[in-house]
């Protein structure tokens, strides 16, 4: 609203001290009969956080008064860090005493302290603007008059109250989800009542279905929603055919995994004169069909993303779209988004490029290990299998290894971790742990996603609309000094680490440490120094892809920023530029989009290891006794975890070493034993055996093999 921004710019300015809402209907000089409805947004404004009223009832935006809006993340510790809503505002950690009753996810302001926690800004939080946790899943424990959920998620430090007429019959270890009903304060727990009893923790299939609660998603549709899907006709009109970039005849393939269902971008590449190439990257048009404001489209930006369990996908949109009339079958006519880029081969240089509604036809549908087979073994009866395609396979290999070369030398960060999956049975038992190692297929896709995010986002971010993108800050300098402490002990360094470091900086390490023992450790411990990556309407680049300008456009069946900036993309190729009002709209919308979808994305991610490492313990319960290889990949002041090669990670508690009296020592990542010097440190190899398995907890005990 051009209000808003009025108010905003206002209050933005040197001279501006805060006034009251009386005096701010003065200086505006706003008609009696519009003076409810500018109250109205000076509270809707209030409550978004982008001004602050204090306790003289004077407004003014928080960064003149010493305060920060952000979300706050907690810790299993007891204390949280606010996340900016500005992501070039450094993070602020807050004490526990500090949170004054905010809990994890929630949206909070900080009044920011004078003094810093160590190396750290911080604060207190004095607001809590919107509450996340309005339910929790938790395991319930008895008592004689009254009971306690204590929370799944670790994050949620505070153990739920919950009177005995409020417990719904719940019994010692139930998992139960528990509504709140106050919330907590400086020296109280926050008290709920138990709405629904999943079932005893260690009951079959109570695991993986209080992940999937936690979420506050259902798993099946809303009646209404696949009401509306059921009357989506099957058939492209004629008139919409007509009107896009028929790009039929053009010969494309997807390219997934072998398990997928739902493939959202086909590739094709063509010859052109003088050494040069034409990649078309081909997304299904998934805004043809969830068309803004409908039920269809508040059920997808609800569940913001598709989660990818161990055991199930839930998706964010219903099968009908996601693995139907959206997915990019072979030998079917198909609605798309086309960004056409055309490369000098030689050097891998964008020459130009066009983004447009068109109309295609997939004419295979591979796979990455048929790819891989072709590509790499030049395996004789796929080749002739595929033969009209084979020669276009090996060009987009040839560009896809000019794209990767021109990444790493700008210094985009890769870091190589195998996917590790885990096997099922037909009753969802764990029978198998596999590593799915990247090959050429996989690269080369994910080579030609990247730059077509960077290019869609480049191209609105020059025409200044509003948009989604996503970024990715630098990592926080009191970890970059930890970690270069840590690579010091190992004979490497980062290059100039001053007030801020390139990511080429953290990549040359990584080059120096590949094919080292070492090397894996760490790339463990740089990965943990990077922040996480998040949607935001402001640029800031991304750090680990070294891009100026990043955006996800690549997969809008499963993830709603995409959706939402196809829609964008669509107005502004169709109209040419967008209304002054249109601008005003996406401008007051899209932060909200943005911060929700973000939360739904790391909630997902949450979901998805938990559920993988639930059938991980699962899988090593019979494996009591058994002797292991591994490498230390943790060290904490109570012990230190080993991952087996299958991906596994273990404890060995620091009490089972009973050879020597054992020291922690943080600086070097490593317990010493005091009498015999001995010394277990990050990235040792060590056998191990299984001594404990708790699926409850889920958790490994190990202990160490002497020879």
């Amino acid at each position: 609203m051009r209000i808003k921004k009025t108010i905003l710019n206002f209050m933005k300015e040197k001279a501006y001290k805060p006034i009251t809402a009386e005096e701010l209907l003065e200086v505006f000089e706003i008609p009696e009969k519009d003076k409810n409805m500018f109250l109205e947004v000076l509270a809707k404004m209030e409550s978004e956080g982008s001004i602050i009223k204090n306790r003289k009832e004077c407004y003014g935006v928080p960064e003149r008064m010493n305060l920060i809006v952000g979300r706050l993340q907690g810790h299993s510790k007891g204390f949280g860090f606010l996340i900016p809503d500005n992501p070039e505002q450094e993070d602020v950690y807050i004490n526990f005493k500090d949170l004054n009753g905010a809990m994890h996810d929630d949206r909070v302001v900080v009044r920011l302290t004078s003094k810093k926690s160590g190396k750290r800004l911080s604060g207190e939080v004095i607001k809590i603007l919107e509450r996340a946790n309005q339910q929790i899943v938790g395991t319930y424990e008895d008592s004689d008059n009254f009971g306690f959920v204590v929370p799944d998620d670790s994050r949620i430090s505070h153990d739920v109250f919950v009177p005995k007429s409020e417990s719904k019959g719940a019994k010692e270890g139930q998992k139960v989800i528990v509504k709140i009903t106050s919330w907590p304060e400086k020296s109280r727990n926050p008290e709920g009542k138990v709405i629904e009893v999943l079932g005893h923790k260690d009951d079959p299939g109570v695991d993986i279905e209080a992940i999937i609660r936690k979420l506050e998603l259902p798993a099946d549709f809303p009646a209404e929603v696949m009401e509306m899907v059921s009357e989506i006709p099957e058939e492209i009109p004629e008139d919409e055919k007509k009107r896009r970039k028929d790009l039929r005849d053009v010969k494309m393939v997807t390219i997934d995994g072998e398990d997928a269902k739902d493939y959202d971008d086909a590739v094709s590449i063509v010859n052109l004169e003088g050494d040069k190439v034409r990649l078309g990257v081909h997304i299904a048009d998934v805004t043809h069909y969830v068309r803004p404001g409908t039920v269809l489209d508040e059920e997808a930006r609800k569940r913001g993303t598709s989660i990818y369990l161990v055991d199930r996908v839930i998706p964010m949109l219903p099968e009908k779209l996601s693995n139907n009339l959206c997915s990019l079958r072979s030998n079917v006519e198909r609605l798309a988004m086309s960004v056409l880029m055309d490369f000098d081969l030689e050097t891998g240089e964008l020459l130009d490029y066009e983004m447009t509604e068109s109309i295609i036809e997939v004419n295979h549908r591979l796979t990455y290990n048929k790819v891989n087979k072709i590509l790499m073994k030049e395996d004789e009866e796929l080749i002739s299998e595929y033969q009209d395609v084979v020669e276009k396979l090996k060009l987009m290999t040839q560009l896809s290894t000019k794209l990767k070369e021109i990444r790493s030398e700008r210094g985009s960060v890769d870091f190589d971790f195998s996917e590790i999956n885990v096997i099922l049975d037909e009753d969802g038992k764990p029978i198998d742990i596999v590593k799915a190692e990247r090959g050429v297929a996989e690269k080369l896709i994910e080579d030609f996603m990247i730059k077509t995010n960077e290019v869609v986002a480049e191209a609105m971010y020059d025409r200044e609309i509003p948009f989604i993108y996503r970024v990715h800050e630098q990592p926080n300098m009191e970890k970059l000094t930890d970690l270069n402490e840590f690579l010091h002990n190992l004979g490497y360094h980062i290059k100039g680490l001053k007030e801020e470091v390139h990511p080429k900086a953290l990549q040359t390490v990584l080059n120096k440490v590949e094919g080292e023992p070492e090397e894996k450790v760490v790339s463990t411990v740089l990965l943990r120094t990077m922040q996480q990556a998040h949607y935001h309407i402001q640029n800031i680049g991304h750090f680990g892809l070294a891009s100026d300008c990043y955006s996800h456009f690549t997969s809008p069946i499963r993830r709603y920023p995409d959706l939402m900036i196809h829609r964008i993309i669509k107005e502004v190729i169709n109209q040419q530029s967008l209304s002054k009002q249109r601008r005003e709209e996406l401008e007051s919308n899209l932060f909200s989009i943005a911060d929700h979808c973000s939360i739904q994305e790391r909630k997902a991610m949450d979901a998805e290891l938990e559920s993988k490492d639930l059938k991980k313990v699962e899988y090593m319960k019979d494996k009591i006794g058994q002797e292991y290889i591994g490498v230390i990949s943790s060290v904490m002041p109570f012990g230190f975890f080993v991952e087996l090669d299958n991906g596994i990670e273990g404890l060995v508690h620091v009490s089972t070493l009973l050879d020597d009296y054992y020291h922690y020592h943080e600086d070097k990542y490593a317990f010493i034993g005091e009498r015999t010097a001995n010394i277990y440190k990050l990235g040792d190899e060590i056998k191990i055996e299984i001594s404990k398995v708790d699926l409850a907890e889920r958790q490994i005990d190990l202990e160490v093999v002497t020879d």
